[in-house]
C-alpha cells in the first residue's frame, strides 16, 4: 500500500496485482490524492496535471465501484480548482460522451454512473466558471434518466443537487426542468431514489422561486405522495423537503419580485398550517378522486403518510425556529390541536386512528415546545396549552347542559372534544415535567388556574381525557413534589363527596392512583397517614358498590385501582393495612368451584360484568402487591394468598361458557380478566399453584391458537424474543430513533392500535418503561396474548415431560388445521410460546425432556425458519440455537448445523438462505464456536458464498450477520479466516451499491468483529499485520464516505476500537472532525456512536480531541452545523449545548460522562475557559432575578480589577453562546464548578493562595489560578443556590460549600489579618437566607443548615455582628424545630421533618464543637502554629466569643441533642428487640417512617454524640437535670427530663447522669465494635472524640474505672477499631482514649488504696487488702484483665509499626540484621502514645501484678529505643527515643520500684533491663550496630539516677557503665562528648554518694586531661566551644561537691584552663568570635569561682604571676568595653576582688 502513496498512479505496481487487491490499491491512492492535492503547490500540480487527468479518465473508464467513483470525482473537481482549468470542458464532453453511449450492458454501467458523478462534483466545485455548458449536461443527463435504472435515477438526482449546489442562480433556465424530473423520481418505487430526488429538490428549492410559491400545493400533495409505502430514510428526507419549503414559503421576502417577474403570491401561516392539515386528514388522495371512499366512510389515511406529515410538520416549526414559534405559538398549538378534532372526521373514525393521530400531535408538540422553546417560553406555553383546555372545558360543559334538549349532538361534542384534550394534558404534563420545579411560579399563578383546569376536566365524560388529566397531575407531582400532597387530598375530598357521580368516580380515583405511583418519584415522600385513608376509602367504595348498580362498576373499579396503587408506597406502608387487603382479595372469590357453580346458574350479564372486573381488579392489586413489596412477601403471606387462586383459576375455564351464555357485552372483561390471572401468575413463584398447572396449561393452549384472532401482532410480540442484534438486520423501524414514538404504529401494522393508556386504567400508577413518557399499554386483546406467551413458557417448564411432549405435539396440529393468513397468527403464537418456553429452560438450566420431544421441536422451528415474516425467522434462528443449548448434546447440534448446511446448499430462495444462514450465527453464539473447526471452515465457506449472491441484498446482509456472529463467537479460532474475510468485506465495500444500505451495515458489524478478534495484535509491525490494519483502515474510509447513517456509525465505532488497540495508527484529526460534523445528526444512532467514541478518546488524549475539534472549526469546514458553535465555545461547549437539548437518557450520559474526562484531565490547564463555560450556562438561566442579585454584588467588588472583565452580565446578551439552558443542564454546569475545584486541589498549591497565584502571575500572564476567580466561584454558587429550581439549588448550595471549605483558611494579602472570602459575607448570607423560607422542601434546607454550620466555624468572619446574620438562620431553624416530629411541613412524609431537625442539630453540634475547641486551643495558645494564627487573627472577639453565641440556645440544644441520641439508639436496635420499642416512635421519628428515618440519623449522629459529650463534660455531669425544661415546648422523652408522662417517678440526678453516660457509652461501642464497611471516617472520629470528651471528667471517669468488665470491653472494641482501621488519625484518637480508661484505672485504684489507709488506720500496715490488678498472686487473667487488654492493643501498634519487636520475628534471619531506623511522622506519633500508655500500667497493678508485667514493658520500651535509635544531626533525640526515655524513667521512678513486695524483683528486672542497654554497644556477631550512643547514654543515666539505687550500685554494672562514659569521652564526636558531660554533671550531682562517687573517682582525672586538651588545641566551632563550656561546669560542679580538704586541688586545676582562654589585650581585637565567646566564657566564670573560694584563689595567683597578669588584663579590659556600653553606671566600682562580682551583675 505504501507504493499507492503518489502524485501519479503507480500503475506498475497496479498492473501486478489481482482484481481485488487493484481495487484497495486505487481507492488507497485517490485517499492519499485528496489529501495531497491540498498540500501541493499549484505549479508543481499544472506540471503533472495532463497525465493525472489522463489517469483519472482512464480509471473512470474501467468500471470504478461506488465508493471509488465518487472519490476520483472529487479529486477531478479539486484538481481542477486547483490546476488550470482549460482541459476542463475535453473531460466533460468525455463524461457526456460515456453517458450517451448506447451500451447498456451491465459490466458497462459503473462507466456510466462514474461519469454521471463526475460532472456533479465538478459543477459543485468550479460552479459558474463552466460558463453555459450546463444546459448541455443538465439535458444529457435528464435524457439518459429516462432509461436509466434505480441506480442510475440515484446517481443522477444526487449529480443534479451538486450541479445546482455548484450553480447557484444562474442555473435558473433548466429549474423547471430538473423539477420535472425530481417529481417523479420523488414517487420512484425505489426508496433510495426518493431520497436522492427530496435532496435534489431542497437544493432547488434554494433558487427556485417557483416551488415555494406558485407551486406549492403541486409540491405538498407531491411530498405525500411521496409518503406513500415510504420507509424511515424517505420519511426523513422528503419532511426535511416539505418542511422547508413551507417555512421558506412564510418567510422569504424576495427582493424587488414584482419589479424583476410576475408578483409572487404571499403565503400566509394559516394557508400553510391547512395545507399541511389537509395532508395529515386526507393523504395524497385529492378531494375529487377520495370523494367516494369519503361518503362511503371507508377511506382511511395511511399511516406512513400521517407519519410524515407529521415529520414535516416538526421540521416547519424548527425550520422557523424558536423565536418563530413563541410568537405564533397560540396559532399553531390551535392549528395541531384541530387535527384531531371534529372537523377532521377521518382522523379519529376509529378508535385505533384516534390513538394514532393522538400520538402524532403529542410527538409535534413535544418537539416544538420541548425542543425548540426555553424556560420561559415553554412557561408562557404551558399557559397558553391552559387556556385551550379550559375552552375546550367550556365547550363540554355547555353539550353537557343542553343535553337533555338534544342529547345526540352533545354526545358528539364531546367525543370532538375529548382528543383535543388528551393531546393538551399529555403535553402539559410533559412540559410540567421537563420544567420541574422552575415550573413553580406557573402554578403559583392565579390567572392562569392550571391545577384548578386540570381537575376540571377530571370528571370529563370521556374516560380517555379523566386518565390524561390524572397522568398530567402525576407529572406536576413529580416534577413539584411540595403540590404531591396538596393535590392527593384535594381528589380524595372530591372523591369523597362526589361519590355519587360514576365519572367523578373514576375520574378521582384514576387521579388518587397516578399521584400514589408518583410517590416513588419524590424522594420526600408524602405523609404516612395518608395510606390510611385511602384504604378506608377504597373498602368503602369496594362495599358500597352494591348499593346502586349505576356506580357498582365505577366503584369496584376504583377501589381495586386505590389499593393497587397503595401498594407502590412499598412494605412500610403496606405492612399496616396487608391484613385487610387480604381479607378483601379472599372475599372476592368464590371458596368452592360448587360456590362457582351456583354463582353461574344465578347472575345476569350484568352481574357478570361486574363480578370479573372486581376480580380483575383484585387479581391487578394483588399483582401490583406481588411486584412492589417483595419484603413482605412471606410464607405466611403466601398462604393467605394461595386460596383464592385455585378458584381464580376454575373461573378462567368456565368463562368461554360463560360468554355464550351472555354473549358479547362480556367480551372485553373476560379478556381483561384473563390478562390479569396470567400477568399474576407469571409473578408468582410457580410451586404456589402447581395443583392447577393442567387447566392453565389447556387455557392457554386455546387463547394462542383461539379461532378469533384476526391480528399478527408478530412485532410487539417477537422482538423481545430476538437478541438486540438481530433486529439490526430487519426493518430500521426497530431500531431506536429520534421518531420512534411515532413511527412505532407503521411498525404495528395498520390493524393494530398504538399503546393507550385507555387501554388499561391500571397502568397509570406502574413505573412506565421508557423513564417519564405516559404509559402505553397495549389493547387486552394483544397483551392477553402476550402474557400467555410468557406464562406458558413458566407452566411448561415446570409440568411433567409426558405432558409437556403432548401439549407441543396439540400446538403442532393446530398450526396443521389452520389455512391462510390465520396460520401465520397461530404459528407465530405458537413460536413465541416455545420460544418463553426454552429461554426460562435456559435460564434456570433445565432440560427439554425425553429424546420424543425433538422432533416435534424440529419440525416447529424448521416451520418458522422458513417463514416469509423475517421477524419470525430471526426469532426462529434464535430459538434454533436455544433448543441446542438446551439440549446439550453433540451430536443434536452438529445434526441442526448439517440441516442448515444442506438446505443452504440446495435451496434458491431468499427465505430458506436468509433463515438458515442466521440460525448457523445463532448456533455459533449460544455454542462458542462449536468448537470443531471443520464445522467453522464449512460454515465460513458457505456464508462467503452467500454473501456475494448480489441478485439478494437481503441474502448479503443476513449471511453477512450471521458472519459477525461467528466472527465474535470463535475468537481466536477464527485467525486462520481473518485475511481472506478481510479481503472479501473490502471487496463488497468497493463493489456494493450505495443504495443497498442495509448490506454495508452488516459488512460493518463484519468488520467490528474482525478488529475485536484481532484485538492487541493490531499494534504488530510485521508486513502481514500491517496489511491486515491498513485494509481495516481503508473499510472504515470507505464506511465514513457511505451516505447512510448508520453505516456512518458503524464506521467510527470500527475507527474506535482500532483506537483502542492501536491508537498511533488511527489519523486522529480526520476521526474527531468526522466526530463533530455528525455531532448534531438528526439520526440518534450516529450521534450515540459519536458519543461512545468521544468518550473513549477523551480518555486517552483530552486535549488533542479539544485542540482538533477548534482547529477544524477555525478552517472552516462547510460540513459542520450550524448548531455546533466549536468556534466560540469549544468542543465542551458544543458538547453542553447537545446535553441541553438532547433527550435521550443513555446519550446524555455518555456527554457528562465525556466532559467529566475532558475536565479531569484538562481543567486546570484551561481554568478560565472552563469556569466561563459554567458561568455562561449558569447565567443564561431563564431566572433573571439572580442576575439582578448578582449585578448588585458586582457594585461591592468594583474595587478588585481582575474582576471587572468577567462580571459582565447583561450588556452582551445577544452573543450568548447558550440561550436558555434547562435547569438539568444548569445543575450540570454547578457540578462541573465542584469538579473543577476539586482538580485543582489536586494540582499547583498556587489555586489556593493568593500571594502566591499573584507572584506567579507576574512572572508569567499565561498563568491561571483558581484563587483568581473567587469572585466567579462565589457568583456561580450563589445564581444557583438562589434558582427556582430546587435541584439547582442544592448543586449550588454544595458549590458554595465547597468554596467555603477550600478558601476558608487563605489570608487577604492586602489586609493582614484577614482572610479573602470576608468580603463576600453579604454574598453568603443572601444566598443562604432563601433556604430557610416555609416554602423552602427540608433537603434545601438541610443543605443550607450544612452551609451556615461551614461557615460560621470556618472562622472567615470574624466581627460576632457579621456572624449573627447567619447565626439568625440557624437560630430561627432551632425555634422551628423544637416543636419535636409534629410541627413541621405536613407535605412531606414524616422521615423528611426527621431530616431537617437532624441537620440543624448537626450544624449546631458541629458549631459547638468548634466554639469549644477554639477555646481550648486560645486557652493554650502554643499547642499548634495555626492557631496561634487563628487567634492572633480573631483578636476582636475572644474565642468564647463563637461559645457565646451558642451558648444561649444551649439548654434547648442540650435537650434535642439526648433526644435524637436516644432516638438513635433505639432505631439501632436489633430487630429482635421491636416490640420493646415505643409504639408513638421517637422524639423526632413516627415509629411506621422508622426505616425512612434510620438513613438521617446515620448521617447525624456522630456529631451530635460528640456534641452532646461536651456539653456533659463542660457541665462536669453536674448541671441541674431540670435546669432549662422551660425551654422546651414539646412533650420530653423520659430520660432527658427526670420524670415520665405521668410525672409520678422522679429520677435522682445520679440515675440521670448515668443514663445519659450509658446512652454515650453505649451508642460509641455499639458504633465502633460493629464498624460497617461504609462507616466514614468523619463518623469514626467523632465517636472516639467524644469518648475522649467523656473521659475529660471525673465522674465518668470513676464510672469506668469502678467497672472493670466495662473498661476491658471499651478496651477491646477500640483494639478492634485499631486492627481494621489503617488511619493514623483514628489510631492515635484510639490511644488518646486507651490512655483516659488507665488513668480512670489508676484514679480508681488509688482512691481504694487511700480510703483503705483511712479505715484501717489503726491496724498493722501488712494487713491491708491489696488493691490494683493481679491482687496477691499476680496472675492476669485474659478477657478478665484491664491491663491485659491494654497490653494487647499496645503490642498490636507497635508491631504494626515496628514488626522486628514480635519475638516471634526476632530469630528469624530477615528480621535480625535490621538497623535502627526512623518512623514516619504517624508511626512516631503513634508508638510515643503507645509507650506513654505502658509506663503508666504498673500503677493499675498490686505489687504482685506489676511484676507479671514489667518484663513486657520492659522489653517493648527498650525495644523501641533499639530499633529507633537513629543518629539525628546536631545530637537530637528521635520522638519514640524520646517517648521511651520518658517512659523509662516513669517505670524506674514507679512507686512498685519501692514496695516491699515488689522491690527485689522489680530491682532484678531493671537491672536485667540495663544490661540489656549496655549489651546494645557490643558487636553482634563481629559486626558493629550502629546505635545512637546519646540515646543509649541517657538510658543508661535514667537507670543510673532512678530513685532506687541499688539497681545500679552493683558492681559489675557500675563497671560497666563507667566503660561507657569513658568510651564515648574517647569519641570524635564533640555532640556526643557535650551530652556524656550533661549527663555526667546530673550523675556527679546526685545526692546518693553510693552513686555517685564510683562515677567522680574514676572520671574526673579523664575529664580534666579533655579539657587540657582543648585547651592546647582551641576550640574552632561553637560544638567545640560548647564542649568545652559543659566540661567547665561539670569541673565547677565536683569543686561544688568536694569536700574541703579536696578543694583546693581541683580548683587548682580549673583556674589555669580558664585563664588560658583569655586572650591579652592585642588579640582582643582580632580574635574570631568563637574564641571571643570563649574569652568571655572565663572571664565570667573566673569572676565567679575567685569570690567563692578566695583563699585558693588568691594562693594560685601568687604562685603564677603570668595567670595573674593575663587575668587582670582581660578584666581592665573587660571594664573599659563596659564603660562604652553603659555610659551611665549604676553602681561605683570598688577596687579589688569585689568587683567581679560588681561586673557581672552588670553583664546581665
Amino acid at each position: 500500500m505504501e507504493l499507492a502513496h503518489t502524485l501519479l498512479l503507480n500503475e506498475e505496481a497496479c498492473s501486478q496485482l489481482g482484481e481485488v487487491q487493484k481495487a484497495e490499491f486505487i481507492f488507497e491512492w485517490l485517499r492519499y490524492l485528496e489529501r495531497l492535492l491540498l498540500a501541493t503547490s499549484r505549479s508543481d500540480v499544472r506540471e503533472k496535471q495532463k497525465s493525472l487527468v489522463d489517469q483519472l479518465l482512464s480509471l473512470l473508464n474501467s468500471s470504478p465501484g461506488p465508493p471509488t467513483r465518487k472519490l476520483l470525482a472529487k479529486n477531478l473537481a479539486v484538481l481542477y480548482s486547483i490546476g488550470d482549468t482549460f482541459s476542463v470542458y475535453e473531460t466533460i464532453d468525455t463524461c457526456n460522451d460515456l453517458i450517451r453511449s448506447k451500451d447498456d450492458s451491465p459490466s458497462y454501467l459503473p462507466t456510466k454512473l462514474a461519469a454521471v458523478v463526475c460532472l456533479g462534483s465538478l459543477y459543485k466545485k468550479l460552479g459558474r466558471i463552466l460558463g453555459n455548458t450546463f444546459t448541455d449536461t443538465v439535458g444529457n443527463i435528464l435524457k439518459a434518466m429516462k432509461s436509466a435504472e434505480s441506480q442510475g435515477r440515484y446517481e443522477i438526482m444526487l449529480s443534479l443537487q451538486n450541479i445546482l449546489n455548484g450553480l447557484g442562480a444562474a442555473a435558473i433556465p433548466c429549474h423547471r426542468d430538473v423539477y420535472k424530473a425530481a417529481r417523479s423520481c420523488l414517487t420512484d418505487r425505489s426508496m433510495a431514489v426518493r431520497c436522492a430526488a427530496a435532496k435534489c429538490l431542497l437544493e432547488l428549492q434554494n433558487e427556485a422561486v417557483f416551488m415555494w410559491s406558485t407551486d406549492l400545493d403541486s409540491v405538498a400533495t407531491l411530498c405525500f405522495k411521496s409518503f406513500e409505502g415510504s420507509n424511515y430514510d424517505v420519511r426523513i428526507s422528503v419532511s426535511k423537503l416539505l418542511g422547508t419549503v413551507l417555512a421558506k414559503a412564510i418567510i422569504f421576502k424576495h427582493p424587488g419580485a414584482a419589479a424583476s417577474r410576475q408578483s409572487i403570491r404571499k403565503v400566509s401561516l394559516e394557508e400553510v398550517l391547512e395545507l399541511l392539515g389537509t395532508g395529515f386528514q386526507r393523504g395524497s388522495s385529492g378531494f375529487l378522486r377520495a370523494s367516494g371512499d369519503m361518503l362511503k366512510g371507508t377511506s382511511s389515511v395511511s399511516r406512513d403518510v400521517r407519519v410524515g406529515v407529521t415529520q414535516a410538520y416538526v421540521v416547519f416549526v424548527s425550520t422557523l425556529g424558536g423565536i418563530w414559534l413563541e410568537r405564533h405559538f397560540a396559532a399553531f398549538l390551535s392549528h395541531i390541536l384541530s387535527l384531531v378534532s371534529q372537523s377532521h372526521p377521518k382522523a379519529t373514525q376509529t378508535q385505533i386512528d384516534a390513538v394514532c393521530c393522538r400520538r402524532c400531535v403529542s410527538f409535534i408538540l413535544r418537539t416544538a415546545i420541548g425542543g425548540l422553546l426555553g424556560e420561559k417560553a415553554q412557561i408562557a406555553a404551558a399557559k397558553d396549552i391552559c387556556q385551550a383546555i379550559w375552552k375546550l372545558k367550556k365547550l363540554v360543559d355547555a353539550a353537557m347542559s343542553d343535553g337533555n334538549l338534544e342529547t345526540r349532538l352533545g354526545s358528539t361534542d364531546v367525543a370532538a372534544s375529548q382528543h383535543m384534550l388528551v393531546c393538551a394534558l399529555q403535553e402539559l404534563g410533559n412540559l410540567i415535567h421537563s420544567l420541574g420545579t422552575t415550573a413553580a411560579p406557573l402554578l403559583q399563578d392565579s390567572s392562569t388556574g392550571l391545577l384548578d383546569s386540570v381537575i376540571s376536566v377530571v370528571i370529563h365524560p370521556s374516560v380517555s381525557v379523566r386518565l390524561a388529566a390524572a397522568w398530567c397531575l402525576h407529572c406536576i407531582a413529580v416534577a413539584l413534589p411540595s403540590y404531591l400532597t396538596p393535590l392527593l387530598d384535594r381528589c380524595l375530598e372530591r372523591l369523597t363527596v362526589l361519590k355519587s357521580s360514576p365519572e367523578a368516580v373514576t375520574g378521582f380515583s384514576f387521579a388518587v392512583a397516578s399521584l400514589l405511583g408518583a410517590v416513588k418519584h419524590c424522594p420526600l415522600g408524602i405523609p404516612h397517614g395518608k395510606g390510611k385513608i385511602i384504604m378506608a376509602l377504597a373498602e368503602d367504595l369496594l362495599c358500597s358498590a352494591a348499593q346502586n348498580s349505576r356506580l357498582s362498576s365505577q366503584r369496584t373499579q376504583a377501589g381495586w385501582l386505590l389499593i393497587g396503587a397503595l401498594m407502590t408506597l412499598g412494605p412500610a406502608v403496606v405492612s399496616h393495612h396487608l391484613a385487610r387487603v387480604l381479607l378483601l382479595w379472599k372475599c372476592v372469590f368464590p371458596v368452592s368451584p360448587k360456590d362457582l357453580e351456583t354463582e353461574k346458574s344465578r347472575g345476569d350479564s350484568f352481574t357478570w360484568q361486574i363480578t370479573l372486573e372486581g376480580r380483575a381488579g383484585a387479581l391487578c392489586a394483588i399483582k401490583s402487591f406481588v411486584s412492589h413489596c417483595g419484603d413482605l412477601f412471606t410464607e405466611e403471606v403466601i398462604q393467605h394468598l394461595l386460596p383464592p387462586l385455585p378458584c381464580a383459576v376454575n373461573l378462567l375455564t368456565q368463562l368461554s361458557s360463560i360468554l355464550k351464555i351472555y354473549g358479547s357485552p362480556l367480551k372485553t372483561p373476560s379478556i381483561v380478566y384473563r390478562q390479569r390471572l396470567y400477568e399474576l401468575l407469571i409473578l408468582l413463584p410457580p410451586e404456589t399453584y402447581e395443583g392447577n398447572f393442567c387447566t392453565i396449561l389447556k387455557e392457554l393452549a386455546a387463547d394462542l391458537t383461539a379461532p378469533d384472532i384476526q391480528v399478527t401482532a408478530s412485532t410487539f410480540l417477537l422482538p423481545p424474543l430476538c437478541h438486540k442484534d438481530d433486529l439490526l438486520i430487519l426493518s430500521p423501524l426497530l431500531q431506536e430513533t429520534d421518531h420512534r414514538f411515532i413511527e412505532e404504529q407503521l411498525l404495528l401494522g395498520n390493524g393494530v392500535a398504538c399503546g393507550s393508556l385507555e387501554y388499561d386504567p391500571y397502568s397509570i400508577y406502574e413505573n412506565d418503561v421508557e423513564g417519564n413518557s405516559v404509559p402505553k399499554p397495549l389493547p387486552p386483546t394483544l397483551s392477553v396474548i402476550s402474557s400467555a406467551v410468557k406464562l406458558f413458557g413458566v407452566v411448561c417448564a415446570h409440568v411433567r415431560e409426558a405432558q409437556r411432549l403432548h401439549i407441543l405435539e396439540q400446538l403442532l396440529d393446530s398450526i396443521k388445521h389452520t389455512k391462510g393468513a390465520r396460520q401465520q397468527v397461530v404459528q407465530l403464537h405458537v413460536v413465541s410460546s416455545f420460544s418463553s418456553f426454552l429461554k426460562y429452560v435456559a435460564g434456570s438450566k433445565g432440560s427439554l425432556g425425553p429424546e420424543e420431544m425433538r422432533r416435534p421441536a424440529l419440525t416447529l422451528v424448521m416451520g418458522a425458519l422458513e417463514s416469509p415474516n423475517p421477524l419470525l425467522r430471526c426469532t426462529a434462528a434464535e430459538l434454533w440455537a436455544r433448543l441446542a443449548q438446551v439440549v446439550d448434546d453433540g451430536a443434536f447440534t452438529a445434526g441442526l448445523a448439517q440441516i442448515s448446511f444442506d438446505k443452504l446448499k440446495s435451496a434458491r430462495d431468499v427465505v430458506t438462505r436468509t433463515g438458515h444462514s442466521l440460525a448457523l450465527g445463532s448456533l455459533h453464539r449460544y455454542l462458542g464456536g462449536i468448537n470443531s473447526s471443520q464445522h467453522l471452515n464449512s460454515c465460513v465457506g458457505i456464508l462467503y458464498t452467500l454473501s456475494q449472491d448480489n441478485t439478494s441484498p437481503d441474502v448479503q446482509t443476513w449471511a453477512l450477520h450471521s458472519l459477525s456472529l461467528i466472527i465474535d463467537s470463535a475468537g481466536p479460532l477464527y485467525y486462520v479466516h481473518v485475511e481472506p474475510t478481510l479481503s472479501l468485506i473490502l471487496m463488497l465495500l468497493l463493489k456494493v451499491p450505495p443504495t443497498h444500505a442495509e448490506v454495508h451495515q452488516s459488512l460493518g458489524r463484519c468488520l467490528n468483529a474482525l478488529i475485536t478478534t484481532l484485538g492487541p495484535e493490531l499494534q504488530g509491525n510485521s508486513t502481514s499485520i500491517s496489511t491486515l490494519r491498513t485494509s481495516c483502515l481503508l473499510g472504515c474510509a470507505v464506511m465514513q464516505d457511505n451516505p447512510d447513517c448508520l453505516v456512518q456509525a458503524q464506521a467510527i465505532s470500527c475507527l474506535q476500537q482500532l483506537h483502542m488497540f492501536a491508537p498511533r495508527y488511527v489519523n486522529l484529526s480526520s476521526l474527531v472532525s468526522c466526530l463533530c460534523v455528525n455531532l448534531y445528526s438528526p439520526y440518534l444512532l450516529l450521534r450515540r456512536a459519536v458519543l461512545a467514541c468521544l468518550r473513549q478518546l477523551v480518555q486517552r488524549e483530552a486535549a488533542e480531541v479539544s485542540e482538533h475539534a477548534v482547529m477544524l472549526a477555525k478552517d472552516n469546514r462547510e460540513e459542520l452545523t450550524p448548531d455546533a458553535n466549536i468556534r466560540e465555545v469549544g468542543l465542551e461547549g458544543a458538547l453542553l449545548t447537545l446535553l441541553d437539548k438532547e433527550t435521550d437518557q443513555k446519550l446524555c450520559h455518555d456527554i457528562k460522562e465525556t466532559l467529566n474526562h475532558i475536565l479531569t484531565y484538562m481543567a486546570v490547564e484551561k481554568l478560565s475557559f472552563w469556569l466561563k463555560l459554567c458561568k455562561d450556562v449558569l447565567a443564561a438561566s431563564a431566572d433573571f432575578t439572580s442576575v439582578a442579585c448578582v449585578d448588585t454584588m458586582q457594585e461591592e467588588e468594583g474595587d478588585k480589577g481582575d474582576d471587572a472583565s468577567v462580571l459582565t452580565t447583561r450588556n452582551d446578551e445577544k452573543s450568548h453562546p447558550f440561550t436558555n439552558p434547562r435547569w438539568a443542564t444548569r445543575v450540570f454546569a454547578a457540578e462541573c464548578v465542584c469538579r473543577i475545584i476539586n482538580q485543582c486541589e489536586n494540582a499547583d498549591r498556587a489555586h489556593f493562595d493568593i500571594a502566591l497565584a499573584q507572584e506567579m502571575m507576574k512572572r508569567d500572564s499565561r498563568n491561571d489560578f483558581l484563587v483568581l476567580h473567587l469572585a466567579d466561584l462565589i457568583r456561580m454558587a450563589f445564581m444557583a443556590a438562589t434558582d427556582h429550581s430546587d435541584q439547582l439549588r442544592l448543586s449550588g448550595l454544595e458549590t458554595l460549600l465547597v468554596v467555603i471549605r477550600r478558601f476558608a483558611t487563605i489570608p487577604e494579602p492586602e489586609f493582614p489579618g484577614h482572610v479573602i472570602l470576608e468580603q463576600y459575607q453579604a454574598n453568603v448570607g443572601a444566598a443562604l437566607r432563601p433556604a430557610f423560607t416555609s416554602e423552602t422542601p427540608p433537603d434545601v434546607t438541610a443543605k443550607a443548615c450544612q452551609v451556615c454550620s461551614a461557615w460560621i466555624t470556618s472562622g472567615v468572619v470574624s466581627d460576632l455582628n457579621d456572624l449573627r446574620r447567619v447565626h439568625q438562620l440557624l437560630v430561627l431553624s432551632l425555634t422551628k424545630i423544637q416543636a419535636g416530629k409534629g410541627a413541621l411541613s405536613h407535605l412531606y412524609n414524616e422521615s423528611a421533618s426527621t431530616m431537617e431537625i437532624l441537620a440543624v442539630l448537626k450544624a449546631w453540634a458541629e458549631v459547638y464543637i468548634i466554639a469549644v475547641e477554639r477555646q481550648k486551643n486560645y486557652n493554650q495558645p502554643l499547642k499548634t502554629a495555626t492557631y496561634t494564627e487563628e487567634s492572633v487573627r480573631n483578636t476582636p472577639y475572644s474565642p468564647d466569643g463563637l461559645l457565646d453565641l451558642v451558648h444561649t440556645d444551649l439548654g434547648t440544644l442540650s435537650r434535642l441533642w439526648l433526644a435524637a441520641l436516644e432516638d438513635f439508639a433505639l432505631l439501632t436496635l436489633p430487630s429482635e428487640f421491636a416490640s420493646q420499642l415505643p409504639i408513638e416512635g421517637g422524639t423526632f421519628y413516627t415509629a411506621e417512617t422508622s426505616e425512612n428515618a434510620k438513613l438521617h440519623y446515620y448521617n447525624s449522629w456522630a456529631l451530635i454524640l460528640h456534641a452532646a459529650a461536651l456539653w456533659l463534660t463542660s457541665t462536669d455531669f453536674v448541671a441541674d437535670p431540670q435546669e432549662g425544661a422551660s425551654h422546651l415546648s414539646r412533650p420530653v422523652t423520659p430520660t432527658s427530663m427526670c420524670q415520665d408522662s405521668s410525672g409520678a417517678i422522679v429520677k435522682s440526678p445520679e440515675d440521670v447522669y448515668t443514663d445519659r453516660f450509658h446512652l454515650i457509652l453505649g451508642i460509641s461501642v455499639e458504633f465502633l465494635c460493629s464498624l460497617r464497611s461504609d462507616a466514614t471516617m468523619e463518623s469514626i472520629t467523632a465517636c472516639l472524640h467524644a469518648l475522649q470528651a467523656l473521659l475529660d471528667v471525673p465522674w465518668p471517669r470513676s464510672k469506668i474505672g469502678s467497672d472493670q468488665d466495662l473498661g476491658i470491653e471499651l478496651l477491646n472494641v477500640l483494639h478492634r477499631v485499631i486492627l481494621t482501621r489503617e488511619s493514623p488519625s483514628i489510631q492515635l484518637a484510639s490511644l488518646e482514649v486507651v490512655k483516659q480508661i488507665i488513668c480512670a484505672a489508676q484514679e480508681h485504684v488509688k482512691e481504694k488504696r487511700r480510703s483503705a489507709e483511712v479505715d484501717d488506720g489503726a491496724a498493722e500496715k501488712e494487713t491491708l487488702p491489696e488493691f490494683g490488678e493481679g491482687k496477691d498472686t499476680g496472675g492476669l487473667v485474659p478477657g478478665k484483665s484491664l491491663v491485659f487488654a491494654t497490653l494487647e492493643l499496645c503490642v498490636c501498634i507497635l508491631v504494626r509499626q515496628l514488626p522486628e519487636l514480635n519475638p516471634k520475628l526476632a530469630g528469624s534471619q530477615g528480621i535480625k540484621a535490621t538497623k535502627p531506623h526512623m518512623l514516619s511522622g504517624d508511626g512516631s506519633r503513634l508508638v510515643s502514645a503507645a509507650l506513654v500508655i505502658l509506663s503508666e500500667l504498673p500503677a493499675v497493678c498490686s505489687p504482685e501484678g506489676s511484676i507479671s508485667i514489667l518484663p513486657t514493658i520492659l522489653y517493648l520500651t527498650i525495644g523501641v529505643l533499639r530499633k529507633t535509635a537513629v543518629k539525628l544531626p546536631g545530637g537530637q533525640l528521635s520522638s519514640t527515643v524520646a517517648a521511651s526515655l520518658q517512659a523509662l524513667k516513669g517505670i524506674v521512678s514507679s512507686p512498685m520500684a519501692r514496695a516491699e513486695k515488689s522491690h527485689t524483683a522489680w530491682t532484678d528486672l531493671l537491672r536485667s533491663a540495663l544490661t540489656t542497654i549496655l549489651d546494645c554497644w557490643d558487636p553482634v556477631d563481629g559486626t558493629h550496630q550502629e546505635f545512637d550512643e546519646i540515646s543509649l547514654l541517657t538510658a543508661m543515666a535514667v537507670f543510673i539516677l532512678s530513685p532506687s539505687p541499688e539497681v545500679t550500685t552493683i558492681s559489675c554494672l557500675q563497671k560497666r557503665c563507667i566503660e561507657k562514659f569513658k568510651a564515648t569521652l574517647e569519641m570524635k564526636d564533640p555532640m556526643v562528648q557535650i551530652k556524656t558531660y550533661q549527663l555526667l554533671l546530673s550523675i556527679f550531682q546526685y545526692p546518693n554518694p553510693a552513686v555517685s562517687y564510683p562515677y567522680i573517682y574514676s572520671l574526673t582525672s579523664y575529664i580534666v586531661e579533655k579539657l587540657q586538651e582543648i585547651n592546647n588545641r582551641k576550640p574552632e566551632d561553637t560544638t567545640e566551644l560548647q564542649l568545652f563550656q559543659e566540661g567547665i561546669k561539670v569541673l565547677e560542679a565536683l569543686v561544688a561537691i568536694a569536700e574541703e580538704q579536696h578543694r583546693a586541688q581541683l580548683v587548682a586545676c580549673l583556674l589555669p584552663i580558664l585563664i588560658s582562654f583569655l586572650l591579652d589585650e592585642n588579640t582582643v581585637g582580632s580574635a574570631t568570635t568563637i574564641m571571643r565567646n570563649l574569652h568571655d566564657f572565663a572571664l565570667q566564670n573566673l569572676m565567679k569561682i575567685g569570690p567563692q573560694y578566695s583563699s585558693v584563689f588568691k594562693s594560685l595567683m601568687a604562685s603564677s604571676p603570668a595567670l595573674k597578669s593575663r587575668l587582670e588584663a582581660a578584666i581592665k579590659d573587660n571594664q573599659e568595653s563596659v564603660k562604652v556600653k553603659m555610659p551611665t553606671p549604676k553602681h561605683t566600682k570598688h577596687p579589688g576582688k569585689n568587683s567581679s562580682i560588681q561586673l557581672k551583675t552588670s553583664f546581665l
